[in-house]
């Protein structure tokens, strides 16, 4: 079974996907989705990417509340700073980082992305060193100890 579906969630999530973009669950689009399936996971097979070690699992729900609530602030910050009469203080900023685990690293750069204002530029995987540009950033050292505590920590805890 494992040659014929050599990873079945990523399989079953792209039928899934393919059938909930679709809006319909008509023969072809069955088909499609199934041929999809297969060779989304055989393609992803053919990546031999290592798999990933989860340690707390229940550590991706307190990182998933902390970036939802992370996300409506951050909104509510960029609009604030987008309607307001002063310029943005925009800026690149360096964040020392510890993490090294490339699902750990992808992770971060997600969370990072997702929240309005902040867009992941470059790691430097030698020195640990992430660069992110911020829309409006007022005090670094608290943006650093900021993404640092309420990022790095639990993102570290499900991988490391």
């Amino acid at each position: 079974m494992r040659g014929f579906l050599p990873h079945p969630l990523a399989s079953a999530a792209l039928f899934a996907l393919w059938l909930l973009l679709a809006q319909s669950l008509s023969p072809g689009h069955l088909l499609i989705a199934a041929l999809t399936a297969l060779g989304g996971g055989a393609t992803l097979a053919l990546l031999d990417a290592p798999r990933a070690r989860i340690r707390r699992p229940a550590a991706i729900l307190t990182l998933g509340g902390r970036l939802a609530v992370d996300m409506l602030a951050a909104n509510l910050a960029t609009l604030r700073s987008i309607l307001s009469a002063r310029p943005p203080r925009a800026s690149f900023l360096d964040v020392p980082i510890g993490l090294r685990d490339p699902y750990a690293l992808a992770t971060l750069s997600i969370v990072v992305t997702c929240t309005p204002g902040t867009i992941w530029v470059e790691f430097d995987d030698t020195t640990g060193v992430l660069t992110l540009h911020v829309l409006d950033l007022d005090d670094p050292a608290r943006m650093v100890a900021f993404i640092q505590r309420r990022y790095e920590a639990p993102i570290r805890e499900i991988f490391e």
